[in-house]
């Protein structure tokens, strides 16, 4: 089949609209490095588009009806937000479905220590990560302490231009002869992703105070954050690049951040959602957390969060039924918006070029993802294929088919099964990227746009 690089067809004015979703894309993107952020970000979003916390109608007796607009959210790390058509939602939902969580390094709960006078914070990789590529670059934390009296104190250490950043250190390569003989899985181990953090001795200390850099942070985190030791034990700090988006490229046709996997597809979901209106089905964006460690806890996406959300909508409308939940799930249908492998021709190998998706040339469908024998896959039915293929063609939307890499090179997967553990009709649908789970990830600024408008046709008239 042919492939279109939309670039070359796209007009002016297509462009001027694309560039204005990419800077507002970025925009989002330096704010909501973590899940908690995003999710917060987009409750914001929502709000000021009308969406009402669907608690706050359960508290209030409000009786839901075609137009409303209301939102979940559970743990500040996963949100639902809901647009009610006119149509009767047990006859199904149009679902956008994302992650927001990214591969990262999260902060131990006794991570403070003192080595050689010099103060680290003890770290446990988060996600699927190549570790060596996380050394001697910037780094900044993200996240919150929680006190034993319940204040929640917000940290963000490393973003502006005058807060000091973080580094993990790596060996010289004068005295590297032995590490370099290393796999490069195994060339930094995760007990050596520790973060380097000070290494000035605290003054006037007391006679027996022998790790006097550790007491030195210690002070200053009572100082600034009026937090103790022992505060780190009820902590979630997770460990990011620090930075922000860059626009990528000569031609600035590319966008370079971390974590774009998966807030590029969360975002063109939420922003997809946010801007739809006068819709006969429901629509649905739900963003979760978890995908990268399995989509497993009270956050992620095998969690009962979205069907209890589910519930409770039909109850304010009068139905209490478990039958009718179930049912209602059943009928839905779901776009899992998580990313796919973008060909790099320096590592073209590991791809079937005619089965594999390229930047510039819109939305990926991925059929199934899975390892191997399509092991942990969805696989889409030949018939909600030809469902979405007809939304996208009479949108005029660009599109690509694609797997993630050759049959036996590796493989992954998304939340696209789990919520086919509900029969309902799910497939991929995402968006093309370079250096999935690096540090800094690269997505084309039109497959961006492209997929924000595909969203938009599914919503409408899947």
């Amino acid at each position: 089949m042919e492939r279109k690089n939309m670039w070359e067809h796209y007009t002016e004015e297509q462009e001027r609209e694309l560039e204005e979703l990419a800077v507002r894309y970025r925009k989002c993107l330096d704010q909501s490095k973590t899940e908690r952020e995003c999710v917060t970000l987009s409750i914001a979003m929502a709000e000021e588009k009308g969406y009402q916390n669907l608690e706050d109608c359960i508290r209030e007796g409000v009786t839901l009806k075609a137009g409303d607009k209301v939102y979940a959210q559970y743990m500040k790390k996963t949100l639902a937000l809901f647009h009610i058509g006119t149509k009767p939602l047990t006859e199904g939902m149009n679902i956008l479905g994302a992650h927001v969580d990214s591969p990262r390094l999260d902060v131990k709960q006794n991570p403070l220590y003192e080595d050689t006078q010099m103060a680290y914070l003890d770290t446990h990789y988060y996600g699927g990560v190549k570790k060596y590529q996380w050394v001697t670059i910037p780094l900044a934390i993200h996240g919150v302490v929680v006190k034993k009296d319940g204040t929640v104190v917000p940290v963000v250490i490393g973003e502006k231009e005058d807060d000091p950043v973080f580094v993990i250190s790596d060996l010289l390569i004068h005295l590297s002869q032995d590490q370099l003989e290393k796999k490069a899985r195994i060339v930094i181990e995760g007990e050596g992703l520790d973060l380097l953090v000070g290494t000035k001795p605290v003054k006037n200390a007391d006679k027996d105070e022998k790790e006097k850099v550790r007491a030195w942070v210690v002070r200053y985190l009572k100082e600034a954050y009026d937090i103790e030791e022992e505060d780190f034990l009820s902590a979630e700090l997770e460990i990011v690049p620090s930075g922000k988006s860059r626009d990528c490229g000569f031609d600035r046709s590319m966008i370079m951040a971390y974590g774009q996997d998966d807030k590029v597809c969360a975002y063109t979901s939420l922003v997809a959602m946010l801007e739809t209106d006068k819709i006969d089905k429901t629509a649905c964006c739900l963003l979760v957390d978890k995908e990268e460690i399995g989509s497993v806890g009270a956050t992620g996406a095998h969690s009962l969060f979205f069907e209890n959300t589910v519930a409770e909508m039909l109850l304010k409308m009068g139905i209490d039924s478990f039958v009718q939940t179930r049912l209602t799930m059943s009928r839905s249908k779901m776009l899992s918006s998580d990313v796919s492998a973008g060909v790099d021709p320096l590592f073209v190998s590991v791809n079937d070029k005619k089965n594999a998706a390229y930047l510039g040339n819109g939305i990926v469908f991925n059929k199934y993802t899975g390892s191997r024998g399509k092991s942990g896959s969805n696989d889409a039915s030949a018939e909600y294929v030809a469902q979405v293929r007809t939304v996208m063609d009479n949108a005029n939307i660009h599109y690509q088919t694609a797997e993630l890499g050759r049959v036996d090179q590796g493989g992954g997967g998304t939340i696209a099964y789990i919520l086919g553990n509900y029969n309902m009709d799910v497939i991929d649908a995402g968006i093309a990227v370079l250096n999935m789970h690096a540090p800094m990830e690269i997505v084309s600024k039109v497959d961006v746009y492209e997929t924000y408008q595909a969203y938009k046709a599914f919503l409408k008239d899947a």
